[in-house]
């Protein structure tokens, strides 16, 4: 548990370091390009943005090794603590101290997974169910990543951000979810890495994962890092979470005081998530950023 625990911990923090560099490259990108590939066209060409990406790619890779040892509903709460580390990395870069409400943020974040994690106590899951089952729950959160879309195509600047945001979170639980399920198919096949060559999950893994850096990325394009990355935070663990239920059949524990907790954890996690997305120091990832023409204000 302790070493899922630090892997868990340390993919979060990659994660959150990707995110300020890849927020604070794709900000300067013209707001035509949101939903276009040609954003990641672009985007592909800074320095900045690589490694970001790269912090992020090394993250996953810690995220999968947690993911292989432990049930999803276990390592996803701790996958959500990334946006205390982008809080970290903001301050360290801005020099300047945490306030009451970044520490509040940040309790609320830690005791939310703390809470969700000692009353649900998540077990069980292995190899997923039937193959219609697992589409269904599929392609449902699909069609909810798709809805936020359409509604974001409408919605003014900051909605738009974070309604992306929230699609790129859903995709990221179903990639998370993805994930595990391949580990654990190999696992129990007693096949190598070469074994993921045969099955399906891995190849739909790749789609959403492409997916879902383009809808963060035009996230992170449409509006600053405290209006952008909050949304992504929440939902990658509460569709992570729902879906491993579903598909993995993993089990929480449903007794009154259990399920108390578990709601208590997740809405104290959200609203800490929520709390931490309007610091002052992520907000200055805008600043000292030239629009290139076309961008609005």
């Amino acid at each position: 548990m302790i070493v899922t625990v630090l892997l868990g911990l340390a993919a979060s923090g990659l994660l959150g370091l990707g995110f300020v560099a890849q927020q604070h490259a794709a900000y300067t990108e013209p707001l035509g390009e949101m939903l276009h590939p040609r954003l990641l066209l672009d985007l592909i060409r800074k320095p900045l943005w690589l490694r970001g990406i790269a912090a992020m790619i090394f993250g996953q890779v810690l995220g999968a090794l947690a993911l292989q040892r432990a049930d999803v509903a276990r390592v996803e709460p701790l996958l959500a603590t990334n946006l205390i580390f982008a809080l970290a990395v903001a301050a360290v870069a801005y020099r300047e101290r945490l306030g009451r409400w970044e520490w509040l943020g940040a309790v609320l974040v830690s005791g939310g997974v703390a809470m969700f994690l000692l009353s649900g106590q998540p077990q069980g899951g292995g190899v997923p169910g039937s193959t219609s089952v697992v589409w269904v729950a599929i392609l449902a959160t699909l069609i909810l990543a798709a809805v936020l879309v359409l509604v974001a195509v409408r919605a003014a600047l900051p909605v738009k951000a974070m309604l992306l945001a929230a699609a790129a979170g859903t995709l990221y639980g179903i990639q998370d979810v993805l994930t595990r399920a391949s580990l654990v198919t190999l696992e129990r096949a007693g096949q190598g890495l070469t074994g993921l060559l045969t099955i399906w999950q891995p190849y739909t893994l790749l789609v959403v994962a492409v997916l879902g850096i383009l809808l963060n990325q035009s996230a992170f394009d449409a509006a600053p890092l405290r209006v952008s990355l909050p949304a992504t935070t929440a939902a990658e663990p509460v569709i992570g979470i729902v879906l491993g239920v579903a598909i993995l059949g993993e089990r929480l524990r449903v007794d009154p005081l259990a399920l108390a907790g578990e709601v208590a954890g997740l809405i104290a996690l959200v609203a800490g998530i929520v709390i931490l997305g309007r610091s002052p120091f992520l907000a200055k990832s805008e600043r000292g950023t030239h629009r290139r023409p076309g961008r609005e204000r």
